[in-house]
């Protein structure tokens, strides 16, 4: 017998740009319960994600990872002496630094901040046609790269958040990013297919997707600082490759969902437990962006190991 394989689709598209469907909501549900993601051009000020980049690229010359002598904003590795960090460290959790830069990033207040962006904010209540609930685990993705570095591979979110089905992340990218950057694709439809089985993989996230036998497409495109492409928590999608191995490839990702369902109750603490919640703001001014969602009526669900392992539909 022929071992399975994860061998999936190669045929690409261009994102279809949904930013002329901002005012109708009802056609906008309708594009995203057809392809399972919505590419929108330019929902966030350009300013407001720059200054994020900036931030980041400055925890990242902190830790001594950008080149001497190069302007910070640019973002050009110093790969050599990252690549003199001990790999246990730089691998930890797929964010593309040690713990201690990324905890630095989850301190960064701006950072979290955008995820609570009005235009995000109106995006899902549109989407949902409900009252939103923004997880507070937002994940930071600082990429400085290696040589011996994987892109995260293809994978649904839900294996990784579970709670409601109806969890949608927003992706979007700290900076210009074209796709020799390693920018993100997604499987167009593939939210129609079900929950896949997976196995162990190299790069974020340590689970592949099998992807036999789906007669799709890959949806990819260059992003520009402010674009924003957000998908179902059953959609495939996957990194592409860092083509510019001396750029840090930096990018965000948000998560949002209906307030009425479900939610894992792990999606509340800080992304991969290198802070508390009392720490970082601890370092913020008060305001009522703080514990927001302590009062909500959430309903909570446990997590299920199993679904990560199932393998009721490999090839």
């Amino acid at each position: 017998m022929t071992a399975p394989t994860t061998t999936g689709p190669t045929r690409t598209t261009p994102f279809l740009d949904s930013s002329d469907l901002l005012g109708d909501p009802p056609a906008l549900r309708a594009r995203a319960d057809e392809h399972g993601y919505l590419f929108l051009r330019g929902l966030l000020p350009r300013a407001a994600v720059l200054d994020v980049r900036q931030r980041f690229l400055e925890i990242i010359d902190r830790h001594g990872w950008l080149a001497p002598g190069t302007p910070v904003g640019e973002g050009i590795a110093d790969v050599p002496a990252y690549e003199r960090e001990d790999p246990a460290e730089t691998e930890f959790c797929g964010v593309g630094v040690t713990p201690a830069a990324y905890r630095d990033a989850q301190h960064v207040r701006e950072f979290h901040q955008l995820s609570d962006h009005p235009r995000l904010q109106a995006l899902y209540a549109a989407l949902f046609d409900a009252p939103v609930l923004r997880h507070p685990r937002n994940i930071a993705r600082m990429m400085v790269p290696r040589r011996d570095s994987n892109p995260t591979p293809p994978h649904q979110d839900f294996i990784h958040v579970q709670g409601s089905p109806n969890v949608w992340t927003a992706w979007l990218p700290l900076g210009d990013c074209p796709r020799s950057l390693g920018g993100l694709t997604v499987l167009d439809r593939s939210h129609q297919d079900g929950l896949l089985s997976y196995k162990a993989a190299d790069g974020a996230g340590g689970l592949e997707a099998y992807l036999c036998n789906l007669d799709l497409t890959w949806a990819e495109g260059d992003f520009d600082a402010g674009d924003v492409l957000t998908f179902s928590s059953r959609t495939v999608h996957k990194a592409l490759p860092n083509g510019q191995p001396d750029r840090v490839r930096l990018s965000c990702d948000f998560r949002y969902q209906p307030l009425h369902e479900v939610i894992e109750r792990r999606a509340l603490d800080v992304h991969c437990g290198v802070a508390t919640w009392d720490e970082i703001y601890a370092t913020w001014p008060d305001d009522e962006s703080t514990w927001y969602w302590r009062d909500l009526p959430l309903r909570y669900v446990e997590w299920d190991e199993s679904i990560r392992w199932q393998k009721d539909r490999i090839c």
